[in-house]
């Protein structure tokens, strides 16, 4: 099973309000396509406050109605499993994020896939590049 960064929910889900590079659209197409393979029985994990991250910035970008419904489907869906961090994940993922300089959200990422078994995740962000032991899949 692959984590799922916010990254990736949010190439799929959101929609340019100007013209998009080609890299853009390659991006997102990939995005779409790896999002098309969940909703047809691909089991990945994420976490709540990847769930959160991906929630606040569809609301800002897209009607409040929209982005519910997306947000709806991705966490009702059967094949998403949503990890709930704890304070101490938190804590350790803190100490994580400064040790590699990147952010606190991807420090839980990465803090929940190793306690999980992990080493995959579907992400756009380089900054899970630093970490030696997590694959990030290009998609």
């Amino acid at each position: 099973m692959r984590f799922v960064d916010a990254s990736l929910f949010l190439y799929a889900y959101l929609k340019p309000r100007k013209a998009m590079s080609s890299e853009v659209a390659e991006m997102k197409k990939a995005a779409r396509a790896v999002v098309k393979r969940i909703d047809s029985g691909e089991k990945v994990a994420t976490s709540l406050t990847h769930v959160s991250e991906v929630a606040n910035i569809l609301e800002a970008s897209m009607p409040i109605h929209g982005s519910h419904q997306i947000m709806r489907d991705l966490i009702h869906s059967p094949t998403i499993f949503i990890f709930e961090p704890t304070r101490e994940n938190y804590v350790d993922a803190v100490e994580v994020a400064e040790e590699v300089s990147v952010g606190l959200n991807d420090g839980v990422a990465y803090v929940l896939m190793k306690e999980n078994g992990m080493d995959e995740i579907y992400s756009f962000d380089e900054h899970f590049d630093r970490f030696g032991d997590v694959k990030r899949i290009h998609v």
